[in-house]
């Protein structure tokens, strides 16, 4: 299970810039896992030192790179547009529906 997370989380950052083909549920899911872990582990140790707040700062804004086109890679697989993605900048409402988006089996 740790293997696949951290592959997952490997993987990710190693097609930060392709936003061809295809991800899997696993792939973006262990990717967002490990993502949450990240940042919870910065977040608490930011009480410790104000580095790790500057750290958990950098890590927030540096970790777009590799998500985005995970999502549309994700949204591909999943047999969407890539432009569903802007369906975020309906608040609430879009974050949710993207959601559900990401979760759907892929297709073909």
């Amino acid at each position: 299970m740790v293997e696949t997370l951290i592959a997952a989380f490997q993987s990710a950052w190693n097609r930060s810039f392709d936003y061809t083909g295809r991800s899997n549920r696993g792939d973006y899911w262990w990717f967002a896992l490990a993502n949450v872990i990240i940042s919870v582990v910065l977040l608490l140790l930011s009480n410790l030192a104000d580095f790790f707040g500057w750290l958990y700062s950098i890590y927030t804004v540096a970790v777009i790179v590799p998500s985005l086109p995970l999502a549309i890679r994700r949204l591909r697989d999943a047999g969407k547009h890539w432009a569903w993605i802007f369906i975020t900048l309906i608040p609430l409402i879009g974050a949710l529906w993207l959601i559900y988006l990401l979760v759907q089996p892929s297709v073909g």
